[in-house]
This record gives structure tokens, C-alpha cells and sequence, in this order.
């Protein structure tokens, strides 16, 4: 749990600080038709995304400065969230063509985690890795950095000699700076174990068990020690499994299902298997 510590920390934050433009910084820069444009668009606070206030205010904000990307986005998340996915689409493609460094992440996070477009993820976030010489960041939620994300893309694309580098090299600048996403040993131990990498598979999961304990990890594991023969060890982590699912430790997002996420049946099938 400890180095989850400064992850828990960063995304408490984020969600404080989700996404809002410092206003006075573009007056200090002299840009005052922008400046007007943010104090405009920061009026959204307190109002429902869904609301007719919400977008109005926006609308305003652009109506001001038609080249500011913040109103762009925001208003996009609304759209996002009630399945209306073309004016989304359409709304934050304008705001990274104005502003690619903020929003590639953002736009190529969502590819991922909700449309399963895996190749546009991958070409957002290596388009944002060569616009910036500094850290692309964490997804949108926080959960993972966004080259943990690409990995995860690459997989489902099957390309999984790429994604198992992509994640080592991203788990061990992780590890450098003691943060660790909740999931990222998860994924990593399910790509070693269907690359028939048993052992290396075990040992990362036994890492996912030290920073957060889930379901999933004893799951895999408990396949893994199959593959190898141990069947007593297997279902003894079938157990601790059920046990973690049942208990709510499990992989989970409000909006979408994270890969790799097991369900109450596959561990009462594989249970029932023995």
C-alpha cells in the first residue's frame, strides 16, 4: 500500500484541479481576450455538465476567444458521458488542434477507454511523446500513465512482444519514483502468462500483492500455478480470490471495463474445473 500513497495523493489532486486553465496567467502574458474567455468559462463552476447553464457559459466563453481550447473540452465531456459520441468527437478534435500538448493525452486516453480504438490511442500518445520533452503523464482518471495505456493497446492489437517492453521499461520508471499504478502489475503478469513466461508471470503478481491486493492477481496466479502443475496452490488462490471479489477488491471504473477485469463466475468456473 505505500507506494500507493503518492498515486492516491496525484489523483485526489486531479480530480480537484481537473483540467482548469490558470486565467491570470494569460493576462500576465498580455493575451486579455483570452483572459476574458477563461474568467467566462470558469463560471461553469457549480453548474451540471448537463445543464443548459454549463454549455451557455461555454458557448459565451467562445464566443470571446474562438481559439481557446479549454471551452472546447469541456463542453466535449458532457457529450461524452450521455453517449453522444459524434459532437464529442467533434468538439475535442477542435480542442487539440488548438491546443495538441493539453489534449492529445486526454483525447487518446478516451480512444482506449471507451471507444477500443487502439490504434488512434496509440497515434494521440506517440503524437503527444514527440510534441513535449518532458513526462506525458497519468490517463485522464489517474490510474495509469499513459504509456501504460499504449502497452495495453499494443496488446489487444497483438502485439505483445512491444507491449511487454512498453511496460517493463514504463513499470521500472514507475518503481524509480516509488509510483506505481493499482493495476500495472496485474497487466504485466497476464502478458508474461500468455506468453508462457510462468515464471516471471509469479514473481510480478507476488509484486501486485505488496502495493494492492486484488482479485484479479490471485486469479491469474492461480492459472498460472495450474500451468505449472501446482494444483493445490492454484485453488488455494482461487480462494483468496473469491474471498478479495466478494470483499470488493477487484478491478473496477465507473465508465468503462478495465482489461484484464475477471467477473464472480470465471472464479467459480475455474474453481468448479478442479
Amino acid at each position: 500500500m505505500k507506494k500507493l500513497l503518492p498515486y492516491l495523493t496525484v489523483l485526489f489532486l486531479s480530480l480537484q484541479l481537473w483540467g482548469q486553465p490558470n486565467c491570470e496567467a494569460f493576462k500576465y502574458n498580455g493575451d486579455l481576450v483570452k483572459y476574458e474567455a477563461c474568467k467566462k468559462a470558469m463560471e461553469i463552476r457549480g453548474h451540471y455538465q448537463f445543464s443548459k447553464e454549463y454549455q451557455s457559459i461555454l458557448d459565451e466563453a467562445i464566443a470571446i476567444d474562438p481559439t481557446f481550447d479549454y471551452p472546447y473540452w469541456a463542453k466535449s465531456i458532457a457529450y461524452l458521458k450521455s453517449g453522444d459520441f459524434l459532437t464529442w468527437k467533434t468538439l475535442i478534435d477542435k480542442a487539440v488542434e488548438l491546443n495538441p500538448k493539453e489534449r492529445l493525452g486526454y483525447r487518446g486516453w478516451c480512444r482506449y477507454q471507451f471507444f477500443r480504438d487502439y490504434q488512434g490511442a496509440i497515434g494521440d500518445i506517440e503524437r503527444l511523446d514527440s510534441m513535449v520533452d518532458y513526462d506525458i503523464g497519468q490517463s485522464q482518471n489517474g490510474t495509469y500513465h499513459l504509456n501504460i495505456a499504449k502497452a495495453l493497446c499494443y496488446k489487444a492489437l497483438g502485439q505483445m512482444e512491444k507491449a511487454i517492453k512498453i511496460m517493463e521499461d514504463q513499470i521500472a520508471k514507475n518503481e524509480a519514483e516509488d509510483f506505481v499504478g493499482p493495476n500495472d502489475y496485474v497487466h504485466l503478469g497476464v502478458m508474461y502468462s500468455q506468453t508462457a513466461q510462468w515464471e516471471k508471470a509469479l514473481r510480478i503478481f507476488e509484486k501486485q500483492a505488496q502495493v494492492n491486493d486484488l482479485a484479479e492477481n490471485h486469479y491469474y496466479s492461480a492459472l498460472t500455478l495450474r500451468e505449472l502443475g501446482k494444483a493445490e496452490p492454484s485453488l488455494d488462490r482461487l480462494k483468496t480470490a473469491k474471498e478479495l471479489y466478494l470483499a470488493g477488491r477487484r478491478m473496477s471504473d465507473p465508465y468503462s471495463n478495465p482489461m484484464d477485469k475477471i467477473y464472480f463466475e470465471d472464479i467459480e468456473t475455474a474453481i468448479n474445473s478442479f
